[in-house]
């Protein structure tokens, strides 16, 4: 027992390693930036200042949301998921999958779930003890369940999720602004480097500035537009990979609500809060709008079974949050206002039609 838990503390320390190092570079950037290219190589003042304030806004932004990322706690699923005690002793010792599947699909009835496993069964995570809310995954890493799972990142040691995607996203959008306007501005000096222009102290940190951030851009620029392609298509990166398993079937865009939802759905509705390091997403991290959901939220209730050769129970999908419910398309809501219409004129022509009866 003592060697395990040994182990895990030191697998959690070498964790910091990746961190650690992106502190001591962008410690070194700053030194060499301020001091060695402002203070000691630039001569003209108006161009120093101009320089050094572009320079500490980008700073500040790229490490207000890196911290942000890192330390913001992965959101888990609340209780409501976890099973009864009573059904969780019974779930332990069953050793039928079909039997535990049954207790699952009790358990889930008052659940909202529309994702079910590639086999049609209820998402059940036998380390954390808890059914899956939609989106919801298990990272081996951080040894827990994290709602609405992107990936786990090495570079900031933290499951990146619902509690700080939006963050993530910043984080990459800040460091490439740092980092194109370090390379940017350092360039003439770089080209200076070659001509002996430069004196020899600064001859180091303004070669290798440069190398390092136009490096670090190019890395950056691929994975921040990865990124935000997935926030466009309202995808998460597991969910590139392997599309969402609905009760009709799998459906890579089954969470997509259109472009500017999509966005609404990372970055909120207030505008003037999307860039900066405060979390606006929309939802609880529990329950999304989904566009299959939406299709047919006028049902009181849906039959969910995995396989109909299974004698599963019907469970009943509780109606849309609302949070969902304010996040249905106009087209979904216009076409409900023209049916509206379109009952009400037939009603009051049946009525004239009957009033016309009796008088005549």
């Amino acid at each position: 027992m003592a060697p395990t838990h040994v182990l895990r503390c030191c697998q959690r320390g070498l964790a910091w390693i990746p961190v650690i190092f992106i502190a001591l570079v962008v410690c070194w950037s700053y030194y060499a930036y301020v001091v060695e290219l402002c203070l000691y190589t630039i001569t003209m003042m108006g161009e120093r200042i101009v320089y050094l304030i572009f320079f500490h806004v980008s700073f500040v932004m790229f490490v207000w949301s890196y911290w942000k990322t890192i330390f913001t706690k992965p959101a888990n699923p609340s209780k409501e998921f976890c099973l009864p005690k009573a059904e969780k002793e019974r779930y332990e010792k069953e050793e039928r999958p079909e039997s535990q599947q049954e207790i699952l699909w009790r358990a889930a009835s008052t659940l909202p779930l529309y994702t079910r496993t590639g086999a049609g069964a209820i998402r059940y995570c036998d380390r954390c003890q808890v059914i899956k809310p939609d989106r919801c995954h298990h990272c081996s890493a951080c040894d827990m369940c994290v709602l609405k799972m992107d990936h786990h990142c090495p570079w900031v040691n933290n499951c990146v999720g619902f509690s700080n995607y939006k963050f993530f996203i910043l984080f990459l959008a800040y460091s490439l602004v740092y980092c194109l306007f370090i390379a940017a501005t350092v360039l003439q000096y770089f080209i200076k480097f070659w001509t002996n222009e430069l004196n020899n102290s600064a001859k180091f940190h303004v070669l290798f500035l440069f190398f390092v951030a136009a490096m670090f851009c190019i890395s950056i620029l691929s994975l921040f537009s990865y990124h935000l392609w997935l926030v466009g298509k309202n995808r998460s990166t597991i969910e590139a990979f392997r599309a969402p398993v609905f009760r009709t079937g799998s459906d890579k865009n089954g969470f997509s609500l259109g472009f500017r939802k999509n966005i609404a759905q990372v970055f909120g509705d207030q505008k003037q809060y999307w860039l900066l390091p405060i979390f606006t997403s929309q939802g609880d991290g529990l329950t999304f709008p989904t566009r299959l959901v939406n299709a047919d939220a006028e049902q009181a209730t849906v039959t969910l079974q995995p396989d109909s050769n299974k004698c599963v129970p019907e469970v009943s999908v509780s109606p849309l949050s609302e949070s969902q419910n304010r996040l249905l398309s106009n087209e979904q809501q216009a076409n409900n206002a023209d049916d509206h219409l379109a009952e009400n004129f037939l009603k009051s022509a049946e009525s004239e039609t009957v009033t016309m009866e009796s008088e005549s």
